[in-house]
């Protein structure tokens, strides 16, 4: 009997031992989870995304279908070129979309810091050069932009950007070749929508955007966008082109750019996955539905968001 009793006492204790290890396992794992300084993984966890704002339609398709794809939780932060830059120096973001690539010194800044940036290409988008409805006029010449950007008077009556810290901004001040904008003439506003709004409620301007903008409005902004028509752009081929999916793809309009995802978390986070979606099949069929192009042909299979929004409602 009293052999028995050990052997009993014993299998109790290790039994006990056992259920206690296993709770200490699921505390463990259950603060691991709740911890809010736990890192993201490539396709888990929630991450900020700082945006040029230019860019904002395109990337907030991207980041709806890859949230109800996949565990993860994207926080789109738009912001003018020039902010996302600083985010990115200051390492208060680890995931931006730029429409360009990082500068010499950039790089050399996230060298300093044995960080190693990755930057994908995932679109082509454009600048688009909008007139109110009422004006007939449907070209322009892009040398007359750029002479008018250089303080040169010609036919044009005024440029309204988005931001004077924007891509756009920087993008016409590098083709015109100047350092700064001339004093009169040249508009600014806050970001794109206030671009097409203003352009819609006045006469005699051009208005200097995004063409994924315009492509796929919103709701609220279609009726600002039905008030504009786009340019055809004369660029150093002679011809006219308008920004459509085809001449953007081909390089055909003249003032075409390459859209990247730069990711500088330095680990296998949400900056990995993420750039891998939007690269992939699906993301690219996202760009392709878009209005803007690819950089790789994708299937034809398009999911469009009211699609996505009806599929979760």
């Amino acid at each position: 009997m009293k052999r028995n009793n050990k052997k009993t006492s014993y299998t109790t204790y290790i039994s006990a031992l056992f259920l206690l290890l296993m709770l200490g396992v699921g505390l463990f794992i259950s603060c691991k989870q709740n911890d809010p300084n736990a890192k993201d993984t490539i396709l888990h966890g929630k991450a900020t995304v700082y945006v040029d704002e230019s860019l904002l339609p395109i990337v907030s398709d991207q980041a709806l279908v890859f949230e109800t794809t996949y565990e993860a939780k994207l926080d789109i932060q738009p912001l003018s070129e020039k902010e996302v830059i600083n985010a990115l120096s200051k390492k208060k973001a680890g995931i931006a979309i730029l429409a360009r690539k990082l500068n010499t010194n950039e790089n050399k800044f996230f060298a300093a810091h044995k960080i190693v940036p990755r930057e994908t290409p995932f679109a082509l988008d454009a600048l688009a050069l909008i007139r109110n409805n009422k004006e007939q006029d449907t070209t322009i010449v892009l040398q007359d932009v750029l002479d008018y950007l250089k303080g040169k008077k010609n036919t044009i009556k005024g440029l309204v950007f988005d931001n004077p810290n924007s891509a756009s901004v920087r993008y016409m001040m590098e083709l015109a070749q100047i350092t700064e904008l001339p004093q009169e003439g040249v508009y600014s506003v806050k970001n794109s929508k206030e671009v097409i709004q203003y352009v819609a409620e006045h006469e005699g301007l051009i208005g200097v955007v995004g063409s994924n903008w315009l492509f796929e409005p919103a709701a609220d902004l279609k009726p600002f966008v039905d008030q504009v028509h786009e340019l055809a752009v004369k660029g150093v081929n002679g011809k006219y082109v308008y920004p459509t999916q085809e001449s953007i793809g081909t390089n055909q309009y003249p003032l075409a750019r390459v859209l990247y995802i730069v990711n500088c978390q330095g680990y296998e986070g949400l900056g990995i996955g993420f750039a891998s979606f939007i690269a992939g099949e699906k993301g690219q069929r996202i760009v392709l539905k878009s209005g803007i192009a690819p950089v790789r042909e994708p299937g034809r299979k398009i999911v469009t968001r009211k699609q996505i929004e009806k599929t979760h409602n």
